[in-house]
């Protein structure tokens, strides 16, 4: 069989490879750090365009067999595609202030981890889902270990790696049993060709364990603090909000449109991971010292957030076609609520730090004296992922999964996110008390670079508008 290939589909694709390659030829002919991060900046925006283009034109399908396709070009790939690539625009510009690693490599991995984000948007089947996913993950591993002189920067990236390797195995696993009991990879024949059999169970169970490693789901979320706290603070940004994208695409996609016949079995999965996530990580941010490890456990606690919503499938009420449309458009509205507060919260921590780690929380005391707008768009984010106002943001997003969970039945699940939202309080609060404590005397006031400044008062910007019009995001969902 002679495949025709559709370009137009694959343009976003070809844009973020592109991309990866210009910016090695940028640093080999010129070497000049600013303009690398130039053209990966450039690149960046120009795969968000394509996205939103081929988004805006008809449905697009390539690498077809008679009954399904495995790259779908479509509305909803185009979303999340211009998604991944504009959290790379940012990340791109919060690492101006980062001078400890090689500015080619650093942005040549930082291209090619939006490749593999643009190709997960348009996945049809599980390969390519999952070798998309690991596209978007295997720079990464090299990212957080680019702080050579540090030990804490290596320990991160062997641990990433051995977590990730070992994820990947287990969903590959999953998808190989898949395919032994039913003999498809497509999600459109998946859908209507699971047989009941114990086979099967194991199979799911399998392939949702695999993907909640790259959410950072407990009990698959070790690896995620020593990480975040070893990587240089962008990448930091960039595993909190594009890879945590990734693997929350990655479960809807196998989830809703694959295993939708076995909903029954994925529910009551997804439901304890919920739980145990958001449990978990908020109980343990308690008790953290250092800011990126506090906000790599609040990340683990708002994976938790964003799972609840499908954690309604457990009950048969939850599994209804309008129950199931609440629930995803809950659970990517939160979402993208989430990775837009979380990059605000590690673009303020770059702006007040530029060029270091993250610190001790004590280190942020006074902050706002010395950076009044950038302390406030810290305390913004922060008590946006608490979901208190002003936090409008976050606030209507845990309002719109309380809201999925009860219209779906699960009003049990409900009540325990909104007590783990009030335990969630407890620690954005202090980090909010601290910034605005009395300066000590000896503080100094560091300088910004205009990038990181820049994208901060974007991203903010953005953060205030869907705050007050959230209905927005809710209907692209």
């Amino acid at each position: 069989m002679i495949q025709s290939i559709d370009h137009v589909a694959l343009l976003p694709a070809y844009l973020a490879a592109g991309t990866a390659v210009l910016v090695l030829l940028t640093d080999l002919f010129v070497a000049r750090r600013a303009a690398v991060l130039a053209v990966a900046a450039v690149g960046a925006l120009a795969t968000a365009a394509g996205a939103i283009v081929v988004g805006l034109g008809d449905d697009r399908q390539t690498f077809c067999v008679p009954d399904a396709c495995s790259f779908v070009a479509n509305d909803r790939s185009a979303l999340v595609a211009a998604l991944f690539a504009l959290l790379t625009l940012g990340v791109v510009a919060l690492s101006a202030a980062t001078r400890d690693v090689p500015p080619g490599e650093y942005a040549f991995l930082l291209a090619c981890s939006m490749t593999g984000g643009v190709a997960l948007a348009s996945a049809g089947d599980l390969i390519t889902l999952i070798v998309a996913l690991e596209t978007l993950t295997l720079p990464l591993y090299v990212l957080v270990g680019l702080r050579r002189r540090t030990v804490e920067s290596a320990e991160g990236a062997v641990t990433f790696f051995v977590v990730s390797v070992v994820a990947t195995a287990v969903t590959l696993l999953g998808a190989a049993l898949l395919y032994a009991v039913s003999g498809r990879l497509h999600f459109a024949t998946l859908a209507t060709g699971l047989p009941d059999l114990p086979l099967t169970g194991a199979a799911v169970v399998l392939v949702l364990a695999g993907l909640a490693f790259k959410v950072a789901a407990v009990p698959f979320h070790a690896w995620a603090p020593a990480t975040y706290d070893g990587a240089p603070v962008p990448i930091a940004a960039y595993l909190s909000t594009a890879s945590k994208l990734g693997g929350v695409i990655a479960i809807l996609y196998a989830v809703v449109d694959g295993l939708r016949p076995s909903l029954d079995l994925a529910g009551p999965a997804l439901a304890a991971l919920a739980v145990l996530t958001m449990t978990v990580g908020n109980l343990v941010a308690l008790r953290q010292t250092r800011m990126v490890r506090l906000l790599a456990w609040s990340s683990v606690a708002q994976a938790g957030y964003i799972l609840a919503p499908l954690g309604a499938f457990m009950l048969a009420e939850g599994r209804t076609d309008e129950a199931l449309s609440v629930a995803v458009a809950a659970t990517v509205a939160y979402t993208v609520f989430y990775v837009l507060l979380e990059l605000a919260a590690f673009g303020a921590v770059v702006a007040l730090r530029p060029g270091s780690d993250g610190g001790l929380i004590a280190d942020y005391r006074g902050a706002t004296r010395a950076h009044p707008w950038v302390g406030a768009a810290l305390v913004l984010a922060l008590v946006g992922l608490a979901g208190l106002p002003p936090g409008l943001a976050g606030l209507f997003a845990k309002v719109v999964v309380v809201r999925s969970l009860l219209d779906g039945g699960a009003g049990w699940l409900a009540v325990v996110v909104a007590l783990n939202a009030v335990i969630g309080l407890a620690y954005y609060v202090r980090v909010a008390a601290v910034l605005y404590a009395p300066a000590p005397a000896e503080s100094a006031r560091a300088r910004i670079p205009w990038a990181v400044a820049a994208a901060l008062g974007v991203v903010t910007f953005v953060i205030v508008v869907v705050g007050f019009a959230p209905q927005m995001v809710l209907d692209l969902a």
